[in-house]
């Protein structure tokens, strides 16, 4: 954690060392915008910090009035960094076939008007993502599952994950989810981690609270938890989430309307806080799970995929990519997971990873889009067989 947060700081303070000296050579030529500059990004870079220390010793209002400021940032700075450091490129690469760069030119970094376009077009990205990430799209998906559900034919389910209620996420996105859910009329809601994200007052908590006991699924409301649950304290963000009248699966498998199974594992991250999680067959075996009947399973990581197909699983349902969220990491999010988005099948394993119903961070996305998955599931007769 040491080593992170170490790194972490080194990794902030040059990429704004690097903002703050291109700023100040663009407005070298005007004091009143250099002073603007210089005020401007100080509040904005050490509000988020600020921030962090100030509801961890104290959990102060201000903290709440830095957060904004602060977390928009950090997606503000990337793309603000990414374009100034093309345009050094460009002018480096002029420079490298002799081609020499005039003070007036667009490339030299004491141009005010192409720094304050970059700030501008930084700023465009930022607001069109927030957009983007504040309106999700609901995904269907017509599922045929070749087993016996009893006498059910079908099941119509809503997933979601990673909505990261918390610091920066606060009720007003979870009461607009809310609707949409109870718009979707799901029998059963399935939420697979990083509902909560970290330590909430006790106003918000009360809210998350209420909203979510607004949902309506005969069947109930299920979850595993992610990894964001784990850091932000598990016996806490479980509670919230039981009040809430969501069960919490931690390894274990329920038969649910005497016709299927929801078995929710573990997160991975469970072993990093001295934590066991268990094998799916050891899971299905404590629980005396019915193999012939459907089996759905909740697993927050969309890691080693082949366990749930190894496993006779019929639907395995995971989060936590985000499917990149900012663009360009959703380049390299694509090369880290098997499935980093999406849907797949191995064997007669059906397997959906969501982009996530929520963000974290910023409630900003141009690498992906936000959602909400509503499930058709078909369920063979009993007359077939």
């Amino acid at each position: 954690m040491i080593i992170f947060l170490v790194v972490s700081l080194l990794l902030y303070g040059f990429l704004n060392g690097y903002i703050i000296k291109r700023g100040l050579q663009a407005f070298s030529s005007r004091s009143v915008g250099r002073l603007l500059f210089v005020a401007v990004f100080s509040f904005l870079i050490l509000s988020f910090p600020l921030s962090r220390i100030i509801n961890g010793q104290f959990s102060h209002r201000l903290s709440q009035i830095l957060a904004v400021p602060g977390i928009y940032y950090l997606a503000f700075m990337f793309y603000l960094f990414l374009l100034l450091f093309l345009k050094d490129l460009i002018r480096w690469s002029c420079l490298l076939f002799q081609q020499p760069v005039k003070t007036s030119s667009w490339l030299s970094v004491s141009n005010t008007a192409s720094f304050t376009v970059i700030l501008s077009v930084s700023l465009i990205i930022i607001f069109s993502g927030h957009l983007n990430a504040i309106r999700p799209v609901v995904k269907t998906l017509h599922l045929q599952v070749d087993k016996t559900a009893d006498s059910r034919t079908g099941l119509r389910a809503v997933m979601l994950s990673d909505i990261h209620l918390g610091m920066y996420n606060r009720s007003n996105r979870l009461e607009a989810l809310v609707r949409k859910i109870n718009e979707l009329n799901p029998e059963i809601v399935f939420f697979a981690g990083d509902i909560v994200d970290e330590a909430i007052g006790a106003e918000e908590e009360e809210k998350m609270v209420r909203l979510m006991k607004d949902i309506r699924a005969p069947l109930g409301l299920f979850a595993c938890p992610g990894n964001h649950e784990y850091y932000g304290g598990l016996e806490k963000n479980i509670s919230y989430l039981e009040r809430a009248g969501v069960q919490e699966l931690l390894d274990k498998a329920l038969k649910i309307d005497g016709s299927f199974y929801v078995i929710g594992r573990k997160d991975r991250a469970a072993l990093r806080f001295g934590d066991r999680r268990a094998s799916l067959p050891a899971i299905m075996a404590a629980d005396q799970v019915e193999p012939s009947l459907p089996l759905i399973v909740l697993d927050h990581q969309p890691i080693e995929l082949e366990e749930a197909e190894q496993a006779g699983l019929d639907l395995l349902l995971c989060g936590h990519t985000h499917a990149g969220q900012l663009f360009p990491l959703n380049i390299i999010n694509k090369l880290i997971y098997e499935k980093n988005w999406g849907y797949l099948k191995k064997g007669q394993t059906h397997i959906y990873v969501t982009s996530g119903a929520g963000t974290w961070g910023p409630a900003v996305r141009t690498g992906s889009r936000s959602e909400i998955v509503l499930l058709e599931l078909s369920f063979r007769r009993v007359d077939d067989n």
